[in-house]
């Protein structure tokens, strides 16, 4: 596991090439420091995670599970090392190559959003080795591209190339080969500039709103929405887009 930092961007690299980055519990352990550290630098701003070796995450590392019963997992507990990404305030950016089947499927989907390249295959292959996805391969999916596709990747373990997984949603945007990480670190700039308060309301209400009512939803957003009126930020952007300058938010 690497970290890069770019300016306000922590770079979070998935950096065991000759597993794929399948994910070990050294992996997963890393991964969540990596993101916790970043998330609590307050001069970061936006985060990135990618792949190295032209490969985002083949999933879980098998010799992990294999010979583990359902008290084992209960013991291992993998859900704690999804925690800090889950719990992440910043905008988290997903730069896809090649395969993201499995574990590394449910990381892209915990993303906030996922850039890929032509190379990227999304998959939840798991029941071709006798279980289910277990952290939110069958719910993400099925929210993000519905039951019927979600239904034959579940139960075909058949993979979804980076053309399909653009149209179906999957994939927020598809770029040249090559350019995944590149557009990632470039929207990660972008979002880093915004002022960090309102990002941090939008990720709330789009967590939480998700599976409300939609009057439940609203009322949710509207709340966040009036907050905002007493933040300093909200005076700089619109004093700023009225003088047509550069606005200089400060978090506050």
């Amino acid at each position: 596991m690497r970290i890069e930092r770019d300016g306000a961007v922590g770079i979070v690299v998935l950096d065991r090439p000759e597993r794929r980055n399948a994910m070990d519990l050294s992996m997963r352990a890393g991964l969540a420091a990596a993101v916790h550290e970043l998330d609590q630098d307050p001069g970061i701003r936006a985060l990135v995670i990618t792949g190295s070796g032209g490969v985002f995450a083949a999933g879980a590392d098998l010799k992990l599970l294999a010979d583990k019963g359902a008290q084992d997992m209960v013991d291992l507990d993998l859900g704690q090392y999804w925690a800090p990404l889950l719990a992440c305030t910043k905008p988290v950016i997903a730069a896809v190559s090649g395969f993201a089947l499995g574990a590394g499927c449910e990381l892209a989907m915990m993303c906030d959003i996922v850039v890929g390249d032509p190379s990227a295959r999304f998959g939840q292959p798991e029941a071709k080795v006798g279980i289910m996805p277990g952290a939110g391969g069958t719910q993400r999916l099925v929210r993000a591209v519905g039951k019927p596709i979600a239904s034959l990747m579940l139960m075909t373990g058949e993979m979804i190339a980076a053309d399909r997984a653009a149209q179906l949603g999957l994939i927020s945007e598809l770029v040249a080969e090559g350019e995944a990480l590149r557009r990632a670190r470039e929207l990660a700039q972008a979002a880093a500039a915004m002022p960090p308060r309102a990002l941090r309301a939008i990720k709330r209400v789009l967590a939480q709103g998700a599976d409300l009512p939609l009057d439940a939803a609203l009322s949710l957003e509207n709340r966040e929405f009036l907050l905002l009126f007493d933040t300093q930020d909200k005076t700089e952007g619109m004093r700023a887009f009225i003088d047509k300058r550069k606005p200089r938010f400060s978090g506050k």
